[in-house]
C-alpha cells in the first residue's frame, strides 16, 4: 500500500545431550535429566531437560554470552533439521520442544558457535482407566469415542512442517535464518533502484552495512540520517536519508504456497516510519502495469499506528479503493515486539495471518495472483500525510527479521 504510493514506480521492477547425553527416564514420571551448570566456550551451552506436559519437554540452560541466539536442531535420517530458535537473557535461556509419546529424540543446541547434543525421551501414553459399569437394570452409559491421536510432527529444511487444511504437510522451498555475519547474496539482493518519499524529503535505498546487515541471528534493515546529503543511485537529488531493503529479485520466486517471516519493528509511537513484508510479481513473468499486475502486502506497519499492522492486496480492486475485508485489513500487533506474519496463497484464495490469527481472506481468484512472485523486506520512511517524518521520528530506526520461510 504505502510503499507503492511513496516510491518511484518506473524503476521498481527493473532492480528491485551426547551433552554427555545424560537424558535419563525415571521409572515413575519419565522425567528427562541432562547436565546443567555454567556453559564453557569449548562445550557449548549447558542443558537441563524435564517433562513439561503431554509430549513437550522444557529445556533450559546457560550461554557464554549474556544475550545470545540459541538454535535447536533435531537429528533426522537426512541430518540435522532446524526446529526453533530462542534468545538468552542474563546468560540464561528456556524453551519447549515437542517429543512424541513413546519416542526418544536427539537434539543439538548451538550458541556462540559452540554446540551440545542431548537426547529427550517421552513415555508411552497410559491407557485411561475404565471404571466397570454398575450392575443394575439400567443400560450402561455410552462410551465416549477415543480421540484421534495427533498427526506426528515431521521436519524439513524449514523446521517443523506446518499442516494444510487437508492434513498434508507443506514442503520447504526457501528459508533463511540469518545465522551468519553477512547477507546471503545467493538468496537476497539489496534494493537500490528506487526511493521512498516523506513529504518533500526522500530516503534512498542503499547497499551499505549501515543499512543492510546480518548479525546475532537476524537481518537488520535500517533507516539512517547522514551528516550531509549524498548522491542517490535511483537518479534523484542527493539526500541525507538512506534506507535498507532487500528482495529475492531474479534469485527466487514462486507461484502459490505459504510465505512467513518473523519481524520486529522500531518501538515508537511517533509517525515517520514504514515497514513491509511483501510479495511482488517476478518481472520475468509479468508485464502488466501496477496495480493490475498484483501485489501481496503480507504485513505493512506504520509508526503513527503503533499497535496495528495491515495486510493489503493490490489488483484491479484498487480502482475502487480500499475495501476492508476484501483487499485490506488491520490486525493488532505492537511495535518493538516480535510478530510472525504469514500468507497462504492459492489460485482462488489468499489468507494472511498475524501470530496465527487470520487477518484477511480474499477469494477473488484474480489473474493478478496467478503467477510467480518474489519476496521483499523493506524499512522505509513514512509517506502518507498522517505518517510523515517529523522531529520526533527516531532515526536511526531499524526493522529486524528473525527468519523467512517459504513452503509449497
Amino acid at each position: 500500500m504505502g510503499l507503492r504510493r511513496v516510491s518511484t514506480r518506473s524503476t521498481r521492477t527493473a532492480r528491485l545431550g551426547t551433552l554427555l547425553s545424560l537424558a535419563v527416564m525415571t521409572a515413575s514420571a519419565a522425567i528427562l535429566v541432562a547436565t546443567s551448570g555454567a556453559a564453557s566456550a569449548q562445550s557449548g551451552p549447558s542443558v537441563a531437560v524435564r517433562v513439561a506436559g503431554d509430549e513437550y519437554v522444557a529445556v533450559s540452560g546457560r550461554t557464554t554470552s549474556a544475550s545470545a541466539t540459541v538454535r535447536f536442531e533435531r537429528r533426522t535420517d537426512a541430518g540435522w533439521a532446524f526446529v526453533k530458535r530462542a534468545r538468552s537473557h542474563s546468560h540464561r535461556y528456556s524453551t519447549t520442544l515437542f517429543v512424541p509419546a513413546g519416542t526418544s529424540q536427539k537434539f543439538r543446541v548451538t550458541s556462540n558457535h559452540r554446540s551440545r547434543t542431548f537426547v529427550a525421551s517421552m513415555p508411552e501414553r497410559k491407557a485411561p482407566s475404565v471404571t466397570p459399569a454398575p450392575t443394575t437394570t439400567a443400560p450402561a452409559a455410552p462410551t465416549a469415542p477415543t480421540a484421534k491421536p495427533p498427526a506426528p510432527v515431521t521436519y524439513d529444511d524449514c523446521g517443523a512442517q506446518p499442516r494444510k487444511a487437508d492434513g498434508s504437510t507443506w514442503s520447504c522451498t526457501f528459508h533463511d535464518g540469518f545465522d551468519g555475519t553477512t547477507l546471503d547474496r545467493t538468496k537476497w539482493v539489496p534494493n537500490t533502484a528506487f526511493v521512498t518519499w516523506s513529504g518533500t524529503t526522500h530516503a534512498c535505498y542503499r547497499d551499505d552495512p549501515s543499512n543492510v546487515s546480518v548479525a546475532n541471528g537476524a537481518l537488520t534493515l535500517r533507516l539512517v540520517k547522514l551528516d550531509a546529503p549524498a548522491p542517490c543511485a535511483a537518479a534523484v537529488s542527493p539526500t541525507q536519508y538512506m534506507a535498507g531493503s532487500v528482495s529475492t529479485y531474479h534469485l527466487f520466486s514462486q507461484q502459490y504456497g505459504r510465505f512467513e517471516a518473523r519481524i520486529k519493528t522500531e518501538a515508537t509511537t511517533s509517525p515517520g516510519l514504514h515497514e513491509a513484508f511483501w510479495l511482488w510479481p517476478d518481472d520475468r513473468y509479468s508485464t502488466i502495469a501496477w496495480p493490475d499486475s498484483g501485489e501481496i502486502d503480507v504485513a505493512e506497519s506504520f509508526s503513527a499506528y503503533a499497535s496495528v499492522t495491515g495486510s493489503y492486496l493490490h489488483y484491479s480492486a484498487d480502482h475502487v479503493g480500499l475495501l476492508y475485508g476484501t483487499n485490506a485489513s488491520n490486525c493488532a500487533a505492537n511495535r518493538g515486539e516480535w510478530n510472525t506474519y504469514t500468507v497462504e496463497w492459492g489460485p482462488s484464495r489468499i489468507e494472511t495471518f498475524l501470530n496465527g490469527t487470520s487477518c484477511l481472506v480474499n477469494t477473488s481468484g484474480d489473474t493478478a495472483f496467478q503467477k510467480r512472485y518474489i519476496i521483499n523486506l523493506t524499512q522505509a520512511i513514512g509517506g502518507a500525510t498522517w505518517n510523515q517524518l517529523s522531529g520526533t521520528t527516531p532515526v536511526p530506526a531499524s526493522m529486524q527479521v528473525d527468519y523467512v520461510k517459504v513452503w509449497r
